[in-house]
């Protein structure tokens, strides 16, 4: 489990082949073969590791759902290690299950403009399917490239979320652009309530009725 509080942004080294290399420096600090690694808000299981980065196994589900199959050297990416017991839950819960990309449709700057430059935000705005969107409420959690971030506000197609400066320089937000593909995962806990207050019944329901 993540918790959406991109730790550090790697850099992709090699992809192709069902395989990515990435470049890290921070979350390979205690990173072992075996582990769980969020990427772009992907969870993978790390295949090697060394003091300069890590390798994945990217299987063709993961190339259907997410960005990933998109990246080539030299591409930024956010990385998460693992929640470990008794760390601080900064974000909310991020299980890394990619639901499906959403595309940035508009990206504004927001704020005051003397002097203030460093408290400039970016308000993006992002396209998504509606598989994505029925979860999507307004200051509601939505985790895009696996950064926990807060929803301004959404419509039937699309939403916005506020990216402060010290997330715009310390995930991949720094460098995204209008027309770019995202990874987006919607709040579990909504997904449960819908399952749970809207069905399918299923034969454990009935059996309890009888």
């Amino acid at each position: 489990m993540f918790t959406g509080i991109v730790e550090e942004v790697g850099t992709v080294r090699s992809a192709g082949a069902g395989r990515m290399a990435v470049s890290a420096s921070k979350v390979v600090a205690d990173l072992k073969v075996g582990d769980s690694i969020c990427v772009n808000g992907a969870c993978l299981t790390a295949t090697s590791t060394t003091q300069a980065g890590f390798t994945v196994d990217v299987v063709p589900e993961t190339l259907r759902r997410t960005n990933l199959g998109s990246l080539v050297a030299g591409d930024p990416v956010n990385l998460e290690r693992s929640m470990a017991i008794g760390d601080r839950f900064g974000g909310h819960i991020v299980q890394g299950h990619i639901d499906a990309t959403g595309e940035v449709v508009a990206i504004d700057t927001e704020g005051e403009s003397e002097g203030s430059a460093g408290a400039e935000a970016l308000v993006v705005s992002i396209r998504a399917p509606v598989s994505v969107m029925r979860y999507v409420v307004e200051k509601g959690f939505v985790a895009v490239d696996g950064t926990s971030l807060t929803v301004v506000n959404c419509g039937a197609q699309s939403f916005t979320v506020t990216i402060i400066p010290h997330t715009r320089d310390n995930t991949v937000f720094g460098s995204r652009r209008v027309g770019d593909l995202v990874n987006l995962e919607a709040d579990i806990i909504a997904k449960y309530v819908e399952r749970v207050s809207s069905g399918p019944r299923l034969p454990v329901d009935i059996a309890d009725e009888l």
